[in-house]
């Protein structure tokens, strides 16, 4: 089964993340719309090709039984939205989610104007955002973001489904967003080493601190997990910055075969290790919005045309 380009694609300077809620009794037309999609995108890839344009859809969990009732991934779940304290991952579904990404501000907005209308008679836009490549590939914290990400074949094992787990579902992707917002004026304030520990790198030149140095509240701790084998638990990241003069922060992305990774880190950041280490990044920055999807292949989409 052929993965949808986007999942897989490298690091652009632009992205456009798009979020609709459906109207009601509009499935027919949103499958349709949906098949219609990548012949869509593909145009304006052979168009733009200068851009690096690419782009994916996904399907929300609490969505799919509406618009696929004949059956849904075996581990497709609402996103796990946890509270501890003033630790929050709120759970704010959306039905569909198109992420658009190339090299060209102006490209992606051509793009998402398209999607608009392709699916303007089914899809309410809910939320539109949009991110970009802060200097050398940083978050708006000034740290090197995405360090860990698979690379290779490897994002390929890391982010798509397998043909022996889920034959129908091959090809396709668990998907979950966060948009996180940053207290800058808060992190601003605290000393460039304290941030460098809380992060669990150096912040010039990105090296991570070695395993028995690292704070067992930084945030690479906290992500950094294994499984009972002792081999590494793994996401594919898809983040950018987003923000204006008032309002900054992340746009987390998360892909991988399998939801149970990202539940975990999340999990690990929020509620810690038992002993009252959780990620203390979340002193600085707050999710706001988090959502679970899952985005199919070309070809499961494809049978609406």
């Amino acid at each position: 089964m052929r993965h949808q380009p986007g999942l897989l694609a490298e690091a652009n300077l632009h992205s456009l993340y798009l979020l609709f809620e459906a109207e009601p009794g509009t499935e027919a037309l949103i499958r349709h719309h949906l098949a219609c999609f990548h012949p869509m995108i593909n145009d304006y890839v052979d168009e733009y090709s200068e851009s690096e344009l690419s782009s994916f859809v996904a399907i929300g969990s609490e969505y799919w039984s509406v618009l696929f009732p004949e059956g849904r991934p075996n581990r497709l779940a609402a996103f796990p939205g946890m509270a501890v304290e003033s630790r929050v991952a709120p759970h704010t579904p959306y039905d569909i989610f198109v992420h658009i990404r190339s090299d060209r501000v102006d490209v992606n907005h051509l793009v998402g104007t398209h999607v608009c209308e392709l699916f303007a008679d089914s899809l309410k836009l809910i939320e539109q955002v949009k991110g970009f490549r802060y200097l050398d590939g940083r978050d708006l914290t000034g740290f090197v973001d995405g360090t860990e990400n698979p690379h290779g074949e490897k994002r390929r094992r890391v982010a798509l489904v397998d043909h022996k787990t889920d034959p129908l579902f091959a090809g396709g992707s668990y998907v979950h967003i966060q948009r996180y917002r940053h207290r800058m004026d808060t992190w601003h304030e605290i000393p460039t080493k304290q941030q460098e520990d809380i992060i669990g790198r150096t912040k010039s030149d990105n090296i991570e601190y070695p395993s028995a140095e690292k704070p067992a509240f930084s945030h690479t701790k906290r992500t950094n997990l294994k499984n009972g084998l002792g081999e590494s638990i793994e996401i594919l990241r898809q983040s950018m910055p987003y923000g204006t003069m008032r309002v900054q922060g992340l746009f987390f992305i998360s892909l991988c075969h399998d939801p149970n990774p990202f539940k975990q880190m999340l999990k690990s950041m929020i509620e810690g290790d038992g002993r009252g280490h959780y990620d203390r990044l979340l002193n600085y920055t707050q999710a706001e919005t988090g959502a679970a999807f899952f985005a199919p292949s070309i070809e499961f989409l494809k049978r609406f045309l």
